[in-house]
């Protein structure tokens, strides 16, 4: 395969072929031909100037059409922290994530695909006997190929516009971005710039400066028109339009567009709304009609749809409002050179302009066949291609080029510019990302063999069949094998997994989960975009199922089109289909490593674990679960004898370990519990990835028994934030310090803001979830951080219906609390407690909200409600910390 350009094109095709290649392990030598030093650059993004910023955002500029967020993740990690998609990076950052994406994909596909870079240029392509391609090289080197993808970007313009005078004078540059072009401009020369485009308003930053006066001319005398700074969703146009003939399209667009500047008070989003059908419309032209939009409406049309980056635009205000940017609209009739070495360039209306430099910015050609590049010059004569309408560009049959015949008889493909004729827009990332990844489909679908009977395949150790290799496998089931037991290092193994099959849905699913769910250092769209596409690929009905649930998952959680109940549903039916699925179990049950699903039917999770039971028939690992759904459901001592069951067929599980912890807090066993996990964590739990979690439940114990002295040296030990960060130190570190506070038994200053300080900032202002909001509001309300709590109540009111309904009065409940308006806090936390089971967590954990309340009816003074909520506890389970703080109540 070779890939002729290196540039933006040429980078995102070979980006798509790596990483199809190596998901269907279909081996491949790929060969990229390009002089320049570095791949993924091309003009348009070597340019180094900090000025010269994309003219789309940054959420529209990722490399995978299926993962819009990359590049914006990708500058995160790259020291632009507080990026967002609606912003605007520079041209040389997207130049470098270019490349860099394309270096990681060619890491990936390393054993399955081959890379080559030739720094030369391709001069011929010919057929040669068996069927193949030949490219003849600048360098005297020959590559034979069986597919060829032209990626060479626009064609070079031809300045057929300017004076055989001024083309002559060596004051005329002709390609303003080769390298040292402007070299000899002096600094207080006068420049003019032959375009008012978006090239224009480049070189017109890079040669503003005080002194200097920047001419620019073009027949409109238009510049580009600015991204709004704060842009709004595209609105669709009418249905229809695509059997219009251009004066009724003409008309219809106007309308539509007056409709939606009178609607929404910008013009914007009514052609961002036309975008994805521009193709459509252009192709049911006739050629008169496209020659007449060329004619009359391409320059207005290009202004609005090809936009200034606002900071960019700014600047250009600045310079205009200086005199130092002067546009002209008017036709260069001729060009003089002066005595003092200048040059007199007269307009056709007669005006005069006196410049040091003319610099031809009126962008790149039209027709392939007048650029002077003798690979297209070539493929034209010899009819291997032939221009597309109006001569503008080549025709393709979705990308692959036809011969002077009219058919696709060879593996020779094209994509961006030079697809404009048919496609008009085809030059924006948004595009050439598509045509890239329908390209390398193109290309491998023929060398991927059908779907055959498999040999039998490797399979996980619950006898479930996985559809990769030996070695992935065995990758895989110890990733599993840690999920299950609760144990670190899980996602380590999926990794390893998805480097041994970089094709292995379920490894790449297991991942996105992992980072989702449970904080590991995953990028979860790029994972989660992996899967779907092994799932399309190579996945069985199961694998596609599975993937499916961690989609729903996950798009319900970062405002995507997917809803909470969506995805429980899709994982109970899931689990109805695949009951033998453990990873899947693991998700549903909301026991300590995944947050479950909601309580849709009031005993959702015992329904689950009891229709699931004849898959497992007995397994430590379902016990496990249905011992914690029996602590949860008030049968006690059922759920102590389960637990103890699972432990002895499996030390290590800590599903087991949690349910009989909570088994020791609710029967009041809290000296042999304390004793009993403390040693557990000393020696099995050493592995546990939620350690924190447990010392937690000891503490719990030690709390119960009114030990404050045994309470602080726990959480310095086990749940100081240098011991537990991210989510698990709001959960865990946070609750015990503000439960301790309220017992009385912390005094003095609270540790609470290392706590905080341990977990990102969105995590705990704009949690995913009730219950991470939950343990963020009681969080902040320890640090007594009042305007963090109301900023909580805000992202609670607009996330999930959870949030809205619990969370949202419970951040108004604790803003009583640090106010110290005590019967506003017990009227708003009595009225929460009974519908706390939505925000999932164990009852202890929300048990939190109860120890808040208590606390807030001692404080009011309402004696007789405290007394009796003690004395329910009481009745619940012992402990000496109740029987103390009933003693101390007056009366």
């Amino acid at each position: 395969m070779a890939v002729v350009g290196a540039g933006a094109a040429g980078a995102l095709v070979a980006v798509q072929l790596c990483e199809a290649a190596a998901r269907r392990r279909t081996p491949l030598d790929l060969v990229l031909i390009d002089p320049a030093a570095e791949a993924g650059r091309g003009t348009a993004y070597a340019t180094e100037v900090p000025e010269h910023r994309l003219n789309v955002p940054v959420g529209g500029m990722s490399c995978y059409p299926d993962d819009p967020g990359h590049f914006r993740r990708w500058l995160c990690r790259h020291g632009e922290s507080t990026v967002t998609a609606a912003d605007f990076a520079s041209r040389h950052r997207f130049g470098s994530y270019l490349a860099d994406t394309l270096g990681r994909a060619i890491i990936t596909a390393h054993g399955t695909v081959a890379v080559r870079r030739l720094r030369t240029t391709a001069r011929s392509c010919a057929d040669t006997a068996d069927g193949r391609l030949a490219l003849t090289l600048a360098d005297g080197g020959t590559v034979t190929a069986d597919s060829v993808v032209l990626a060479t970007g626009p064609a070079a313009g031809t300045a057929g516009w300017a004076p055989a005078a001024l083309r002559g004078s060596d004051r005329f540059i002709a390609d303003p971005w080769a390298p040292g072009a402007l070299d000899a401009v002096g600094p207080a020369d006068d420049v003019l710039l032959v375009g008012t485009g978006l090239t224009a308003v480049d070189l017109a930053l890079v040669l503003d400066r005080p002194g200097r006066t920047v001419h620019a001319v073009s027949r409109s005398g238009l510049l580009p028109r600015p991204h709004a700074v704060a842009p709004l969703p595209p609105v669709p146009p009418p249905p229809g339009l695509g059997a219009l003939p251009i004066h009724r399209l003409r008309t219809a667009l106007r309308r539509h567009i007056a409709a939606v500047l009178r609607d929404h008070g910008d013009w914007r989003p009514a052609l961002d709304g036309l975008r994805p059908g521009i193709a459509a419309l252009w192709q049911g032209l006739t050629d008169d009609e496209r020659a007449q939009f060329l004619a009359r409406d391409a320059t207005r049309w290009n202004v609005h749809r090809h936009r200034m980056a606002p900071a960019t635009a700014e600047a250009v205000t600045r310079a205009r409002a200086a005199h130092r940017l002067r546009i002209h609209a008017g036709r260069i009739a001729a060009a003089e050179p002066l005595a003092d070495g200048r040059l007199a360039v007269r307009l056709a209306d007669g005006r005069e302009l006196t410049v040091a430099r003319v610099v031809d910015c009126t962008g790149p050609g039209l027709r392939m066949d007048s650029a002077g590049d003798p690979l297209w010059g070539g493929l034209l004569a010899d009819g291997l291609a032939v221009p597309g309408p109006l001569g503008i560009g080549v025709a393709t049959d979705a990308g692959r080029l036809l011969d002077a015949r009219g058919r696709t008889a060879r593996p020779l493909f094209t994509l961006g510019a030079p697809r404009r004729g048919e496609l008009w827009e085809t030059t924006a990332i948004p595009e050439i990302r598509v045509q890239a990844q329908e390209i390398a489909e193109a290309v491998l679908a023929p060398l991927t063999p059908a779907r055959a009977a498999r040999r039998r395949r490797p399979t996980d150790q619950f006898g479930l069949p996985l559809s990769t290799h030996a070695a992935a496998a065995t990758a895989f089931r110890t990733g599993l094998g840690r999920v299950v037991t609760v144990r670190a290092k899980a996602a380590e193994a999926f990794a390893r997994s998805v480097e041994l099959d970089p094709g292995f849905a379920l490894g790449h699913a297991a991942l996105a989960l992992l980072g989702h769910e449970c904080g590991a250092d995953v990028d979860v769209n790029r994972a989660l975009a992996d899967a779907r596409r092994s799932a399309a690929e190579r996945g069985d009905e199961r694998e596609r199922s599975f993937v499916d649930v961690v989609t729903r998952r996950v798009r319900a959680h970062d405002g995507g089109t997917a809803s909470a109940d969506d995805a429980d549903r899709a994982l109970i039916d899931h689990l109805d289909r695949f009951p033998g699925d453990a990873f899947a179990l693991g998700i549903a049950v909301p026991t300590i490593a995944f947050a479950g699903v909601g309580d849709l039917d009031g005993s959702l999770a015992l329904r689950l674990v009891e229709h699931t039971a004849p898959a497992y028939d007995g397994h430590w690992f379902h016990t496990s679960l249905l011992a914690f759904v029996r602590q949860e459901q008030g049968r006690i001592d059922e759920a102590g004898a389960l637990a103890r069951v699972a432990l002895a067929a499996e030390p290590a599980s800590g599903h087991a370990v949690h349910a009989l912890a909570h088994v020791h807090y609710e029967s009041g066993a809290h000296r042999d519990g304390r004793d009993w996990l403390d040693g557990w964590i000393g020696g099995q739990g050493r592995g546990a990835v939620h350690r924190a979690h447990f010392s937690w439940h000891v503490a719990l114990h030690e709390l119960a028994l009114d030990d404050s002295a045994a309470v602080r040296r726990r959480w310095f030990a086990q749940l100081a934030p240098r011991q537990v960060n991210g989510v698990r130190a709001l959960v865990d570190s946070g609750s015990l310090l503000w439960r301790a506070r309220m017992s009385r038994n912390w005094t003095g200053r609270m540790p609470v803001e290392g706590v905080l300080d341990a977990v990102a900032r969105d995590l705990v202002e704009r949690p995913a979830t009730a219950f991470t909001a939950l343990h963020s509001a009681v969080a902040l309300t320890a640090a007594g951080d009042l305007p963090a709590l109301r900023r909580l109540r805000t992202h609670a009111a607009g996330a999930d219906p959870v949030q809205r309904e619990v969370v949202v009065p419970l951040c108004r409940a604790l803003e009583a609390v640090l106010e110290e308006r005590w019967t506003a806090a017990v009227s708003g936390l009595r009225a929460l407690v009974p519908s706390l089971r939505k925000v999932g967590g164990s009852a202890a954990q929300r048990e939190v909200v109860e120890e808040t309340l208590l606390y807030a009816l001692m404080e009011a003074g309402q004696s007789d409600a405290a007394r009796h909520l003690l004395e329910e506890r009481l009745d619940r389970r012992s402990s000496p910390l109740d029987r103390r703080r009933l003693a101390d109540l007056p009366g």
